[in-house]
């Protein structure tokens, strides 16, 4: 059973930085794409990053980048998704998701998700 488990939420001031940690078990971790996704209150979930098997390829949402970085540690079985310059409308509910297939392109997830999902944690970014 592929359990994600998500850590590293929190409140940070605006301007602040948060790490978020996705603990990934029950997969074979180094032949599964990882993602971030977010959702905020009263919105749809959004693709936030996602990061190809080995980390050798990243995309983004054009509203993180620059200021987010995702990465993996294969040996660990773990995603990271490094948090910068944080804004308020960064407050959402953050999920680690994980897919077979990885694309370049960041509508790919946005209309197609992904396979596996985390339970998510939560960011909060006062103003």
């Amino acid at each position: 059973q592929v359990q994600l488990v998500e850590s590293g939420g929190g409140l940070v001031q605006a301007g602040g930085s948060l790490r978020l940690s996705c603990a990934a078990s029950g997969l074979t971790f180094n032949t599964y794409a990882m993602g971030w996704f977010r959702q905020a209150p009263g919105k749809e979930r959004e693709f936030v990053a996602a990061i190809s098997w080995s980390g050798g390829d990243t995309n983004y949402a054009d509203s993180v980048k620059g200021r987010f970085t995702i990465s993996r540690d294969n040996a660990k079985n773990t995603v990271y998704l490094q948090m910068n310059s944080l804004k308020p409308e960064d407050t959402a509910v953050y999920y680690c998701a994980a897919d077979h297939f990885y694309s370049s392109k960041s509508y790919y997830y946005t209309r197609h998700g992904m396979d596996q999902w985390g339970k998510g944690t939560l960011v909060t970014v006062s103003s």
